[in-house]
């Protein structure tokens, strides 16, 4: 349960950053995103924070006394393999953030809002993951 509260709470906690940010905003992403136009610089702070926490975090994890609160011991990850299912996925997210300005999270989030043009998007997600595992006999 102690799990379960934590995730919840850390979902909570990162959406509300996403609408802070203004994230969940397609014309901030898009703005960001187009580089050649009328470029809108401020989402690049957001990350650079991202990067900021994460790489603390990361730093922090490294320590021989560090040790997580619901797990025995950190499991980072260990692919070092770049190959043509990581750069497919990749591109294939860069368009579909490109395009619809959402990524997943503040897709999830702008839901809740009910725009009709996020819920497309979601659904569609959602399909592309469920096809994806159907079609390489992945479960869940």
């Amino acid at each position: 349960m102690a799990r379960i509260l934590f995730a919840f709470g850390a979902g909570v906690v990162f959406a509300i950053g996403l609408l802070v940010a203004q994230m969940t905003n397609p014309a901030k992403v898009t703005g960001f995103l187009d580089i050649t136009g009328r470029w809108d610089p401020t989402l690049a702070f957001v990350m650079g924070g991202a990067l900021v926490v994460f790489g603390a975090s990361w730093y922090l994890s490294r320590r021989p006394s560090a040790r997580p609160v619901l797990e025995a011991a950190f499991q980072p990850p260990n692919a070092q393999v770049i190959d043509w299912r990581l750069v497919a996925g990749s591109l294939v997210f860069g368009v579909g953030w490109g395009l619809g300005g959402f990524c997943p999270g503040p897709a999830l989030v702008s839901a809740g809002f009910g725009d009709a043009r996020v819920w497309i998007f979601v659904g569609s997600m959602l399909a592309g993951m469920v096809g994806f595992n159907v079609a390489t006999g992945r479960k869940g």
